[in-house]
């Protein structure tokens, strides 16, 4: 029997659809349950009626979307019907985190179940366990700005339909990890104000190795984001609920991925959020003269003719031409041009990235200068900036971010304190 006074239990919310996949969602709580967890199950079914009863029904999750079942039902159409209990869900699940009554989501599906997942885990913040066990998670079909930062998805294996002992091994790991993932999960304390920066591995892109202890010493946390897709997806998920006390955006990389077309990018939201938050931002230019490419695929036909340098298995890239620099320079100045907060932009002109020093297999001056001038001609207009006569990762670069830096804190652009802002 479950010894409900354990000191560590804690509560997960259940979501699926209780009318056809009663028994799975059952079988998952009773592996919460069975490890010392609570449940509180919630049914986001529309036609059907639950087998076994559940703590919020489906009345109450379409009542929280503002509709009813009967009017779900009135649509006749199932994409609509699931949006309207994907609202309530949503709302019903970011309530009951407020009010300190569950500590973690995890929620059971195939596209449908996924689709409405997916909503809830975005309502919740950073550092609340939310689990996904899908029949097509890590597919290509769920777009990357779909996926809260913190997301996990386990794959419903062999679990379309019915218990088998192929997807109770799915299950039971998901209501371990969730299960455990409340109980041993240390949240944001937000005691110091946070510095969100965009990076590469410090081969490519080393500034944050100087600039860490540096802002620390000020009295800064710096949270350095992997700039491949996924860690732009996470850093402006974070910007965008004003979670930065200054944004430090030098890795264009996904930015510029996005503008040419290539999947590993962050999703149409770059280089927005922050600027739209009103959050103080200094942005630079790091490696805006590659883009990056699933190594394992055939190149993209407009880049049959260029060379693709192989990073690893999983990432390559391709130089990119002056023409096509300086349009990431237009479209960068055009999200900037629209930020509500304090921008600052500093422009290197001896290179973006380590490969593009003079000598390295990605110098090239002409293409550079297409940059740079296509920056000076668009971006420094519109937004507070300066062309620094250095690298990127020179020591000029860092030392002047920090007297930038330094002189919004002075003025009171940048809060200090144990909140943004």
């Amino acid at each position: 029997m479950t010894d409900r006074n354990r000191a560590d239990d804690k509560t997960i919310l259940v979501i699926g659809t209780y009318d056809t996949k009663s028994e799975e969602l059952t079988y998952l709580a009773s592996r919460i349950e069975a490890e010392g967890g609570t449940v509180m199950a919630m049914d986001v079914s529309v036609l059907g009626e639950p087998a076994s009863p559940v703590e919020i029904s489906k009345h109450d999750v379409a009542e929280a979307g503002g509709s009813s079942i009967e009017a779900a039902i009135a649509t006749g159409l199932e994409n609509e019907a699931m949006q309207i209990m994907a609202r309530g869900a949503s709302a019903m699940a970011a309530k009951l985190h407020r009010e300190g009554r569950i500590h973690g989501m995890i929620a059971l599906g195939g596209t449908m179940g996924t689709d409405l997942a997916l909503d809830v885990a975005n309502t919740l913040p950073m550092g609340v366990p939310k689990y996904v066990v899908s029949t097509v998670a890590f597919s290509p079909l769920i777009p990357t700005e779909r996926l809260a930062p913190d997301l996990q998805m386990i794959l419903w294996a062999g679990g379309l339909y019915g218990l088998n002992s192929v997807c109770k091994s799915s299950l039971s790991q998901a209501a371990g990890a969730v299960l455990g993932a409340a109980r041993a999960v240390e949240p944001p304390q937000r005691d110091r104000p946070i510095i969100g920066m965009t990076s590469l591995g410090s081969s490519c892109l080393s500034y944050m190795v100087k600039l860490k202890p540096e802002l620390e010493k000020r009295g800064f946390e710096l949270a350095v984001f992997h700039a491949t897709g996924m860690g732009g997806r996470a850093f402006e998920a974070l910007a965008a609920e004003g979670a930065f006390a200054c944004v430090m955006d030098f890795a264009m990389s996904e930015f510029g991925n996005l503008i040419h077309g290539t999947v590993v990018n962050s999703g149409e939201s770059r280089l927005t959020n922050a600027g739209r938050a009103g959050v103080p931002q200094i942005v630079a230019p790091g490696c805006v003269d590659l883009a990056d490419v699933a190594a394992w695929q055939p190149v993209a036909t407009k880049w049959s003719d260029r060379e693709m340098y192989p990073h690893n298995r999983l990432l390559g890239c391709i130089t990119l031409t002056g023409e096509e620099r300086g349009e990431t320079a237009r479209q960068i100045a055009d999200r900037l041009s629209k930020a509500k907060g304090p921008t600052y932009f500093i422009l290197p002109n001896k290179g973006v990235e380590e490969w593009d020093r003079e000598g390295g297999e990605a110098h090239d001056p002409e293409a550079l200068d297409a940059f740079m001038s296509a920056a000076r001609t668009n971006i420094l207009p519109n937004v507070p900036s300066v062309e620094i006569d250095a690298h990127i990762n020179d020591q000029a670069f860092v030392d002047k971010v920090l007297e930038i830096f330094d002189g919004w804190i002075a003025d009171g652009t940048v809060k200090t304190g144990s909140r943004a802002g």
